[in-house]
């Protein structure tokens, strides 16, 4: 199973579903809007087998979203540009690339960076510190964000401190550069709605918000995939979504399979994006297949049509 742990150990060696959501957040640029009108992006890692095989080439995702899907926004991986994390006129050339073809660049996906909540006060600091060329990098392309994990060891409170240090640190650097940081559910601890949501609270800094994925809600295990149903202890997601909501600048609608009408098989896309539209969120939905027995473009297609018919009925 090619999973996102297994790329970034390859990439080291070479319900509350109802609930009616408050409309404010502490995410930079949250408002009410007055239509609600879907906006769609595409995460990169929805072609990362083909990225990992050389069938497709980085530096021209933005001109795949566009000309083969359809979507003119994007969100970057930054597991595909390693080497380039520093190199300023890259950034500026990728961005241009995008423009060219009437792409807006949304946010980098930051991966493998050190724990933003490592209990060593030191190490926490080195992990901050890894994270400032990617905010800068962000700038660069025209993104409003990265996309941070807020992995960490310890207890809760240990946790807890650690989390608000670090977030709070890196969502400092991002307000220097008018780069939001978002928190993304993967996992372990930061899929605990509740605890997350704690957090951001105390941090209490407009430039630290979250990116909700529908699917990320194990509590059992890093990166917290539920699919293949191999999850020992779940958050409910419907739940854990609603926790985020409230403090969101970006939304992932994850996907693994779909059934003969086209519906998901996991997650309940209906359930999912009416909690998004009640909440008030005005920001982009992004597609993020991670099916394992689909083919890629087949999947993207597969979730980008469920999300705008289920949404075109929603209330």
């Amino acid at each position: 199973m090619n999973t996102r742990r297994n790329f970034l150990e390859k990439s080291v060696l070479a319900t509350a579903a109802a609930t009616i959501l408050p409309a404010m957040s502490w995410a930079k640029g949250f408002r009410k809007p007055e239509n609600n009108d879907l906006k769609l992006s595409l995460a990169q890692w929805s072609l990362h087998r083909a990225l990992e095989k050389g069938e497709v080439q980085a530096v021209d995702f933005a001109r795949i979203a566009k000309e083969d899907y359809n979507v003119s926004a994007v969100e970057y991986v930054n597991q595909f540009y390693m080497d380039k994390a520093l190199n300023d006129q890259f950034w500026s050339q990728l961005k241009g690339r995008a423009d060219d073809v009437g792409v807006k660049s949304l946010l980098i996906m930051v991966d493998n960076e050190g724990d933003l909540g490592n209990p060593v006060a030191t190490d926490r600091k080195t992990a901050v510190t890894n994270h400032f060329k990617w905010v800068d990098a962000a700038k660069v392309l025209g993104c409003h964000s990265i996309r941070v994990n807020a992995f960490g060891k310890g207890t809760k409170p240990q946790l807890q401190a650690a989390l608000v240090d670090g977030l709070g640190s890196l969502a400092g650097y991002g307000e220097k550069q008018d780069i939001n940081v978002l928190v993304e559910n993967h996992g372990l601890h930061t899929s605990d709605g509740a605890f997350m949501a704690n957090i951001l609270q105390q941090v209490d800094s407009p430039f630290l918000g979250t990116l909700p994925d529908f699917g990320n809600w194990c509590l059992s295990k890093q990166w917290g995939s539920i699919q293949n149903d191999d999850c020992e202890k779940v958050y409910d997601p419907y739940q854990g979504v609603a926790d985020f909501l409230p403090y969101a600048k970006g939304v992932s609608a994850k996907s693994y399979a779909f059934d003969e009408k086209g519906n998901e098989t996991i997650i309940d896309y209906r359930k999912m994006l009416q909690l998004v539209k009640d909440s008030g969120f005005d920001g982009y939905i992004g597609i993020e297949f991670e099916g394992e027995t689909m083919a890629e473009p087949e999947g993207i297609r597969a979730t980008k049509k469920l999300i705008e018919k289920v949404w075109s009925e929603l209330d």
